[in-house]
Order: C-alpha cells, then sequence, then structure tokens
C-alpha cells in the first residue's frame, strides 16, 4: 500500500484539495451555498401542492401540470453540464452570481404569469439559473473545504439541503398556496410560491463577491452543439413519454412516436459529438472511474423515484384524503427531520463504514417506504367514493399509513445522498470540478424528470383504464342517492360524475406509479450493492486514483 505522505508532489497538484482555498468566510461561505442549494432544490416540488390552484387559474389541463415539474427539471438537468463546464471556463463565483440573478428574475416572471406559456417559460428560465448557480455550488465546496472532516461536514450539510429543500418547499408551498394576501399583497396565494424568491436571491447574488474567493479560469472552448443535442434528446424523451401517458394520445400516436424517435437520435448525436470534440462538455474520462460511474448511475435512478413521492402523495393527500395546502405542507415536515438525521448518521459513519453499506442500506429502506405507500387503503367502489366525498375525504390515518414510511424514506434518503455525493466528486481533478459537480446534479434532475414522465405515463394509464370500468356503475350511483351526475360543482369547471371518477380513478394510478418507483430504487439498491467497492479510507483523502490510503 502506498502512504499519502509518499506520493510525487508533482502527482498532487492534480487533486482538488490543492484547490481549496482557505478563508475566514468559510462559515459565511458556505451559509450562504446551502441557501442557493436551498432556493434550486425547494422549487423543485414548492409549486406541487399549489398544482389544482395553478391549473384553475390559468386554465391548465391535467396532463400539462406535470410540466410545471418536469419543465423545471428538463431545463435545470439538461443545461447542468454546460453550467459546469462554463464555471470551469469562467470562474465558479461569477457564474454562481449570474445564476442566481436569472433565477431571481425567473421567479418573478412566473409570479406574475398570465398564461400557461408564460409560467412554463418562467419555469424553464428558473431551471437556466439554477443550471449556472448549482454546480458552481458544490465546486465551491470542493474548493473552499480539504478533504477530510471539514469537507466531510460540508457535504452532509449540503446533501441534507438537498433532500430536506424538498420538503420546506411542499410546506412552504402549502402554507403560500392556503394565503388569501401576503404581508398586504392581494395576490392568489400559489403565486407567492415563485415570488418569495426574489428578494431572497437577490440579497444572495450581492453577499457572493462579498464572501466567495472567485477560482481560476481554465480558458477552453465550448461544446454548444453538444450542449443543444443533449439538452433537445432529453426534452424528446420526456415529451414523448408524457404524450405516451395521455388518452387522448398514446404510445402509437404520430407526435408520441416523432417525439421518441427524435430524442433518441439527438441523445447519440451527443455521444458521437462528445466522443469527438476537442472539448467535450461531458468528458468521458469523468466516467472512466468505477465508483463515479456507480455514483452517478445510483443518483439518477434513486432521485426518480424519490419524486414519485413528493408528486403523487402531494396530489393523493389533498384530493383523496381531503388535506388542506397547509395541512399538506405540514404532512411532509417529518420528512425534514428524517433526512436530517440519515445525513447524519451518514456524515458520522462514513469515515469509518465504506459507502456501499450506507447508500445500499438507505435504498432499501426507501424501496420499503414507497412499497407501503402503494398499499395505502383506499375503497375504490362507488358508494364509498361519494361517502368520502360527502365527508370531505377518504377515511385514511395519517399517523399509521403515512408518517411512519415518510419517516423510513427520508431517512433511506440520508443515508444515500451523504455517501453518494462524496463519491461522486472523490478524484476528480481540480479544473474538473464544475463538471464533476454539474454531471452529479444533471443524473438527479434528469433522474427526476425522466422518473416523472414515466411514472406519470403509468399512473394515467391505470387511471384511465379504472376512469372507464367506473363511469357507468358511478353515474348509476350517484343517481340512487338523489344527485345529478351532470350538476357542476362550484368554483370548477368540473361535474359531480367528474369528480367522482377522478377520486376513483386517481389511487389506481397512484398506487402502481409507487410500485415502479419501490422498483426503481430496488435497482439503485443492486447498482450500489455491485459495483460501489470503494473503502471508507480513501474518501478521506484526495490523493490520485490508483493511490490506497491507510
Amino acid at each position: 500500500m502506498t502512504d499519502v505522505e509518499s506520493i510525487d508532489p508533482a502527482a498532487r497538484t492534480s487533486s482538488a484539495e490543492d484547490d481549496a482555498t482557505p478563508t475566514k468566510h468559510a462559515g459565511l461561505a458556505l451559509v450562504l451555498i446551502l441557501t442557493a442549494q436551498l432556493m434550486v432544490v425547494l422549487d423543485s416540488t414548492i409549486a406541487n401542492i399549489a398544482l389544482p390552484y395553478i391549473g384553475r387559474d390559468l386554465d391548465i389541463s391535467q396532463a400539462n401540470l406535470t410540466w410545471i415539474v418536469t419543465g423545471y427539471a428538463l431545463a435545470f438537468g439538461g443545461l447542468l453540464l454546460l453550467g459546469g463546464r462554463l464555471g470551469d471556463l469562467y470562474g465558479r463565483r461569477r457564474l454562481f452570481m449570474t445564476g442566481l440573478v436569472t433565477f431571481s428574475i425567473a421567479s418573478l416572471l412566473g409570479g406574475l404569469a398570465a398564461n400557461e406559456g408564460m409560467l412554463l417559460a418562467s419555469r424553464a428560465l428558473q431551471g437556466v439559473g439554477a443550471a449556472m448557480a448549482a454546480p458552481a455550488a458544490l465546486a465551491l465546496i470542493t474548493t473552499t473545504f480539504a478533504a477530510g472532516p471539514a469537507r466531510n461536514r460540508a457535504m452532509a450539510a449540503y446533501a441534507t439541503m438537498s433532500g430536506v429543500g424538498a420538503a420546506i418547499g411542499l410546506i412552504l408551498g402549502g402554507w403560500l398556496t392556503g394565503l388569501d394576501s401576503f404581508v398586504g399583497l392581494d395576490v392568489e396565494g400559489w403565486r407567492m410560491t415563485f415570488l418569495i424568491n426574489v428578494p431572497i436571491g437577490l440579497v444572495a447574488a450581492f453577499a457572493v463577491p462579498r464572501v466567495l474567493a472567485e477560482s481560476e479560469s481554465h480558458p477552453g472552448e465550448m461544446d454548444i452543439p453538444g450542449a443543444i443535442t443533449g439538452t433537445l434528446g432529453l426534452l424528446g424523451i420526456v415529451f414523448g413519454l408524457s404524450r405516451a401517458g395521455e388518452e387522448a394520445y398514446g404510445w402509437g400516436h404520430a407526435q408520441t412516436i416523432t417525439a421518441l424517435v427524435a430524442g433518441v437520435a439527438l441523445l447519440t448525436a451527443f455521444a458521437v459529438i462528445e466522443s469527438r470534440v476537442e472539448h467535450p462538455l461531458l468528458p468521458v474520462r469523468i466516467f472512466a472511474n468505477r465508483t463515479r460511474a456507480t455514483s452517478f448511475a445510483a443518483m439518477m435512478i434513486a432521485p426518480a423515484a424519490m419524486f414519485a413521492m413528493f408528486y403523487f402523495l402531494s396530489l393523493f393527500i389533498q384530493q383523496i384524503v381531503g388535506f388542506s395546502p397547509l395541512e399538506a405542507g405540514f404532512a411532509f415536515l417529518p420528512f425534514s427531520f428524517g433526512i436530517v438525521i440519515g445525513a447524519g448518521l451518514a456524515s458520522n459513519l462514513v469515515a469509518r463504514i465504506d459507502a456501499r453499506f450506507l447508500a445500499g442500506t438507505g435504498t432499501l429502506l426507501a424501496a420499503t417506504a414507497l412499497f407501503m405507500f402503494s398499499r395505502i387503503p383506499i375503497d375504490e367502489s362507488p358508494k364509498a367514493v361519494l361517502t368520502a366525498m360527502a365527508d370531505g375525504g377518504a377515511d385514511v390515518n395519517y399517523w399509521t399509513h403515512i408518517f411512519p414510511f415518510i419517516v423510513l424514506m427520508a431517512v433511506g434518503m440520508g443515508l444515500v445522498f451523504v455517501p453518494m455525493t462524496l463519491t461522486a466528486v472523490h478524484h476528480v481533478r481540480a479544473e474538473d470540478s464544475g463538471i464533476g459537480s454539474g454531471v452529479l446534479n444533471t443524473m438527479q434532475q434528469v433522474g427526476g424528470a425522466l422518473g416523472l414522465a414515466t411514472l406519470s405515463t403509468v399512473a394515467l394509464h391505470f387511471s384511465n383504464s379504472q376512469a372507464k370500468d367506473v363511469a357507468g356503475p358511478m353515474a348509476k350511483a350517484i343517481t340512487a342517492s338523489g344527485g345529478d351526475p351532470s350538476a357542476p360543482i362550484p368554483g370548477t369547471d368540473l361535474t359531480f360524475l367528474d369528480a367522482a371518477i377522478f377520486n376513483s380513478s386517481f389511487p389506481e394510478g397512484a398506487t402502481h406509479a409507487f410500485l415502479v418507483a419501490s422498483g426503481l430504487m430496488l435497482a439503485a439498491s443492486a447498482v450500489i450493492w455491485t459495483f460501489l467497492n470503494v473503502k471508507h479510507t480513501e474518501l478521506a483523502t484526495d490523493a490520485p486514483e490508483g493511490v490506497h490510503v491507510g
């Protein structure tokens, strides 16, 4: 075994450890980075609880509502590699600040959106800002804190914020959505889920040059063809998957087939471009290390499953169980505490236990939680559905059927995020730290977008099938109870029959989405247990690849 002190000093110059810049503002720097990360992650979920209200106010169909979530994730994930590369080339502090300003402007536009097109465009622009800020944020951690306990603690805080931000987004979104006014402003509550980012983002951008040191620039050419083909390829795949789940289109429709074929063709072109250009957007060398490649794969699959919990469960507890927006937000509060516990355990144990055991156990816990969400007892018979609607919601015990598994999911994901974040950026050369962290974030966001598109397709398929089966019996049950199936529900464009069919069919779709999500999490677990073999002693150093410490 080679001792770290015997390493050739020249070889160590390629380490990110040498790029770490001690600063008297390290604490403030971490707070600033975590604030930006909270904003970026928070916006992946903050609009989830507001979706029914956004759809009603802007007349957005149920099928297109998913684009409020996937549009952000897709722009975010599709441009993250470009954001990481820009940070490496022109300075991470500069790009971090630009990303925060862009994100703030986009949030303002979203809060003022007058129609569906303007809102979706603002969500895409938010994704662009996030794509600039997020990879720079993670890279700034690796260049501000030296390898070892200090970086482990900083990474644990970063990973915790990645998980906590999603839950905070749901809580904050629920609170704001339920407000009739905010500090005297007479605006719809859902608009505040976007507008609240504006002052926070601008203040953070103002503080950046006063707290963070600029990184060295590494001049090089931009891979614009790679950025275009990669982003449009992902868009084609997600659009095709979304269309496949809609009853009016399906797998055999020309739009679905064209989008999927175009997406695959563009991603193939992206792979060819990256293998030939001198300055690729996605250097193949990033995947040459088995530990990193495994971490990237696992961090693409696991968030795909986690997105399902936030999206489908938030809709389920509001529209089926009858929770108010604020109640729905607080229903996810245990997730915040659970992921802090899981991340804290992982942070303390990662120096003594190999990452495979921590992350592998975490994915198994999360898979169990997702499976149990699919077992939430709901009687979908016409009589039971009509009784639940009259009572204000289905009879589901939160503390028995939901709370334990939100906590289990959170602890599991905390055990996953910390070791996977550390192994994903371990051994990355200093000049590639931005692109390395960009790939990690890309895996999370693209995985989430593709996962939600896929799971929405699964859910819509089973929901539509159930809706056809219950439409006739439901109309008869409403008539037998003395009601009028065609009577409109005040404040909506739905009839009583439409609402009853939805309440009977949505749980069927959500159940199968949770089952598929559980399978995805098991797949991530299999990848980790099979291929992740980095030792915990290696994570305590930034020694070059192939050098064993201990």
